[in-house]
């Protein structure tokens, strides 16, 4: 069941995939079409679940569930994630790799591998205050609140010299 991702309790769970590049406009047009068509369907044992979803910054797909009522089960994460690889499929994209680290410089917002953010944190392109988006929230209230933070805020602050 769809609801408004602003209508989703502070507690629900959330999941978030970074695209490596922005999207166009008629990307996300679509992917939110697509994305509302998979959570109107989507299920755990036969339960509906209610979640929700935003796209962010023109990059990041965040979808949210409420736990309340049903939780996700391994089949239903399971088909969160296919249909997530169906999505950088059809639009070229990669929004799976967990080895890349997304974050402003000066009003952009920029990508790189992990080994790129780690060269720039040595050589001081980087700092303790340069704000990162942390993906590994868990919850809508941490979604919030620590998703957006300074890297000495972040498990990135372990690449700080």
């Amino acid at each position: 069941m769809l609801i408004d991702f602003k209508r989703l309790p502070n507690n629900s769970r959330i999941w978030i995939y970074q695209s490596n590049r922005k999207l166009s406009e008629e990307e996300l047009t679509a992917i939110a079409l697509k994305t509302e068509e998979f959570l109107v369907q989507w299920t755990a044992h036969g339960s509906d679940l209610e979640a929700g979803f935003e796209i962010k910054h023109n990059r990041f797909i965040v979808l949210g569930l409420n736990q309340a009522n049903a939780s996700a089960s391994g089949c239903s994460i399971d088909s969160s994630v296919h249909f997530i690889q169906s999505l950088e499929k059809e639009f070229e994209v990669d929004l799976m790799d967990k080895m890349n680290v997304t974050f402003y410089t000066g009003d952009f917002i920029a990508h790189k591998s992990l080994a790129d953010f780690k060269k720039m944190a040595k050589s001081r392109s980087v700092s303790p205050n340069t704000i990162v988006f942390n993906n590994l929230v868990n919850t809508k209230a941490e979604y919030l609140e620590h998703w957006e933070v300074p890297a000495k805020d972040s498990w990135h602050s372990r690449f700080l010299a």
